[in-house]
């Protein structure tokens, strides 16, 4: 079919319409109603198809559809007599052309993608089926391809692949951001004594980092998922992997939420860690996420933090720190909201955030 012969280089699509016509043995009708409709259905229908004699010399096309013409530019007689490997040129992939070679020689039925050459010398990807017909003793006859032109979906491909590339060197340029950033508030904590301080910044901006970090790869898509950010930042409160229990389907949102949310879990976590249900042995938490509606009937990422087996909760302590604060007027800043309801057996706290889409 595309195939060329051992030691026959494929044609350069440039110079196809030139070569000499070959005369190939005249398709034979299919027989019978049946063989009349076959016939029919493979002219009219818009899959470029045709047909291969693989019992004459080089395996000559001996019939096509005009869709066949429309998607190369030949007409009928320009296509008729030829092996199929006029369609292609420089830039056909020799080992596509191989696998095809066996296909035919095993008598396959396959499907290969394949860059092709119009006879203006434009290309195209196609999408190449093919297969063997056999008559009714079994014999081979005929092999049939269709071709389909899938180039908006390689280049769609192609595009999805950059946009990953471009994604990971992002991921690996803010982690040295964050680097950079933490080794300015180290230094600067010891030259004013006052590492503490310095600690509590450096946790805060580790926690923006988690959060980011596994979800950088897909960001391409405009969304990235919520689970992937909860989990990365809430991992270091629980290296066992068993007090702290994550549950929500594949939300997906906006990048920019990620921050807002991420750094509220930290201080949510490291107030857990000091006074909550992580403080002691039987404490444990209950994460969950989803997209719902707020107060105000926008659409909104919900995450609800429930804590449960910790210390006894008498009512709202006098001060929620800076922690809470911080976490307060992030996602004020957002239009968003952080609700807290201390309760008998543990702190309750809604985080919603409206999305923008």
């Amino acid at each position: 079919m595309t195939s060329p012969k051992n030691g026959d280089p494929p044609t350069d699509a440039h110079q196809a319409s030139s070569l000499p016509q070959r005369t190939a043995k005249p398709y034979e009708p299919f027989e019978g109603a049946s063989g009349l409709l076959f016939e029919q259905a493979m002219a009219q229908t818009r899959m470029a198809i045709c047909l291969t004699d693989p019992n004459q010399d080089d395996d000559p096309i001996i019939f096509c559809n005009a869709a066949f013409e429309e998607l190369t530019g030949y007409t009928s007689k320009e296509i008729l007599g030829r092996n199929c490997r006029f369609l292609q040129g420089p830039k056909s992939d020799p080992r596509q052309v191989a696998k095809m070679r066996d296909a035919i020689r095993d008598e396959d039925v396959a499907v290969f993608e394949i860059l092709n050459y119009r006879k203006d010398g434009s290309t195209f990807w196609n999408a190449l089926h093919l297969g063997p017909i056999y008559d009714t003793d079994g014999k081979l006859k005929y092999f049939f391809g269709s071709q389909w032109d899938v180039t908006d979906i390689h280049e769609a491909r192609a595009e999805e692949r950059h946009a990953k590339a471009m994604a990971r060197e992002v991921s690996h340029r803010l982690k040295n951001v964050f680097a950079v950033i933490g080794g300015i508030v180290n230094i600067t904590g010891r030259a004013m004594d006052a590492r503490p301080v310095s600690k509590k910044i450096n946790d805060r901006i580790q926690a923006l980092g988690r959060s980011y970090e596994p979800t950088l790869d897909d960001a391409f898509m405009g969304t990235i998922e919520v689970g992937q950010a909860i989990r990365a930042v809430l991992q270091p409160y629980d290296p066992e992997g068993d007090r702290i229990h994550c549950t929500g389907d594949t939300v997906r949102t906006e990048p920019n939420a990620i921050s807002a949310i991420g750094l509220t879990l930290h201080e949510l976590a490291t107030n857990a860690t000091k006074y909550g249900a992580l403080s002691s042995d039987t404490g444990r938490i209950d994460v969950s996420w989803r997209h719902d509606t707020d107060r105000h009937d926008r659409a909104t990422l919900v995450v609800d933090w429930k804590e449960q087996g910790g210390p006894g909760v008498s009512g709202e302590p006098q001060s929620t720190g800076t922690g809470f604060n911080i976490a307060r007027t992030l996602l004020t800043h957002s239009h968003g909201f952080l609700d807290t309801t201390w309760e008998p057996d543990g702190l309750r706290v809604q985080i919603s955030l409206p999305l923008a889409r």
